[in-house]
């Protein structure tokens, strides 16, 4: 989605006027282009995360100076934007002319977007860096807007219907891609550290009643496995977002 964030401030790599680099001329490397570079980008965000991620690390994946990145792109900043647009061309986007139902839609809407959040938690963090007016970018936002609009809300209510959804699947996909990277660190199943995690918590004298009262409700929730669980809670919560929207549609429709 569409959003300014603290790198609103700054040119976009996507605004007219902003040079393009990336043609051939003296002394340009050969073998690169932006696609390329791009693609590696994401490739080591994925292994390495944000934090460590350096124009000089991805010059040394490319097997080239780090100098040379700079005839395709002006900054780091503008390589981040780019392999930001470039997952969001990950989802896979229904057809709002489609006779399909506007709540299966936005399911399926909810679900790519989380996945590619978990897929890549780097994304979290930056989604609010940019104004993420890529290409890919724009048209998971339109496809967005225009399934939103086929649930009856008037103009003026949807941008909360997006925000509510959205902003929920957000924060879904970006605390279970932490969960995942911090399980990966220890070696174990995800079933695992959450049985370690529920053991070590049980034994702090402030957790215990909230830990209790918390493994009745996952116990009555069901789920045998953490993934399970993860996909059942979040299947009723974006329920819950539907039957909101659809009661708020019957309310503006008396």
């Amino acid at each position: 989605m569409a959003r300014a964030g603290r790198g609103s401030s700054r040119t976009s790599v996507w605004l007219e006027g902003k040079p393009r680099r990336g043609r051939r001329g003296d002394g340009q490397p050969s073998g690169l282009d932006r696609d390329r570079i791009t693609a590696a980008g994401v490739r080591l965000l994925d292994a390495e995360g944000l934090a460590k991620f350096s124009m000089r690390r991805l010059a040394a994946e490319l097997n080239v100076t780090a100098m040379s990145l700079y005839w395709y792109v002006d900054t780091k900043d503008d390589l981040l934007e780019l392999a930001l647009d470039q997952v969001f061309g990950e989802l896979a986007l229904p057809d709002p002319e489609a006779g399909e139902d506007w709540r299966d839609q936005l399911r399926a809407l909810a679900r790519e977007y989380r996945s590619m959040l978990v897929r890549h938690p780097w994304v979290s963090p930056l989604a609010g860096s940019f104004l993420n007016i890529g290409p890919n970018s724009l048209s998971f936002s339109r496809v967005v807007q225009q399934v939103i609009g086929k649930t009856g809300l008037p103009v003026n209510r949807r941008t909360g219907a997006i925000a509510a959804v959205f902003q929920f699947v957000y924060g879904y996909g970006t605390i279970e891609g932490h969960f995942l990277a911090r399980v990966a660190e220890t070696g174990m199943t995800p079933d695992e550290y959450h049985e370690h995690a529920l053991s070590a918590a049980t034994r702090a004298p402030d957790a215990a009643e909230v830990m209790e009262e918390s493994t009745k409700i996952m116990k009555a929730r069901g789920g045998d496995t953490v993934e399970e669980m993860l996909e059942r809670d979040f299947a009723f919560a974006l329920d819950l977002m539907i039957a909101g929207i659809e009661t708020m549609v019957a309310r503006e429709n008396p």
